[in-house]
């Protein structure tokens, strides 16, 4: 069976997860993941790849972002990818692939998720313990997020400015929502549309993203179509 295409819909974010292969390091010491930020900080520029939240774990990366057209994404990982994967060989002394296959990728409605899928996405340091609060994870877009720092990766999207009219209330407010618990649920929903590459959303926003996406948006009914009986 063909590969479906990347799945794209204009001017919506995407939730992004690449992970290393069989679980192994992919970020060694401070120096892989520097160069790591600044790959994807440059690629993301020539490809026109807004960036709204990341992290950086040993074992995976996850980003939210909003691609400007149907390449961005699929030609900014490329490009991290090809430069990374060949730097972190010959630093570390090693050949063949660093991730697991390709990345995985969903579209997702961002009225609904975009503020949750950027907790998910800042607070996995914490929920994976490498850490007990986020802003002590240097890796990630959380610090930029709450005030500590401006990073130039991150292109802060609409919903998150409506959390405030000035910097210091959006940062506030967003500390705040960092500090509700997420739905255990719902972070099992996000997961799974994005390693399954299906649009995550609500009936209304999944019927208009399948009127503008560039390919069929969830998987095909099992089984053959069932026959409509003649009339007698």
């Amino acid at each position: 069976m063909a590969r479906l295409a990347r799945l794209y819909v204009p001017d919506q974010p995407q939730h992004v997860i690449l992970r290393g292969l069989a679980q192994q390091t992919a970020f060694s010491d401070e120096a892989d993941y520097a160069l790591f930020i600044d790959t994807l900080r440059l690629a993301a520029r020539d490809y026109h790849l807004a960036v709204h939240s990341y992290v950086l774990m040993p074992d995976s990366v996850h980003l939210l972002v909003t691609p400007r057209d149907e390449t961005s994404l699929p030609k900014t990982m490329q490009a991290v990818g090809r430069r990374y994967v060949a730097y972190f060989n010959r630093r570390h002394g090693r050949r063949g692939t660093l991730w697991e296959g390709r990345y995985r990728a969903t579209v997702i409605e961002g009225a609904h998720y975009f503020l949750i899928c950027s907790r998910l996405v800042e607070l996995s340091p914490v929920r994976h313990h490498l850490v007990s609060a986020p802003e002590q994870h240097r890796w990630s877009s959380y610090a930029h997020h709450i005030g500590l720092t401006l990073d130039p990766l991150v292109t802060d999207h609409p919903l998150y400015w409506a959390l405030g009219n000035t910097p210091f209330e959006r940062q506030h407010a967003y500390k705040e929502l960092c500090e509700q618990p997420l739905d255990l649920r719902t972070i099992d929903e996000l997961q799974q549309a994005t390693l399954k590459g299906w649009v995550l959303g609500s009936e209304t926003y999944r019927a208009w993203a399948a009127r503008e996406a560039n390919r069929r948006i969830s998987p095909l009914q099992r089984g053959r179509p069932r026959k409509i009986k003649e009339a007698a």
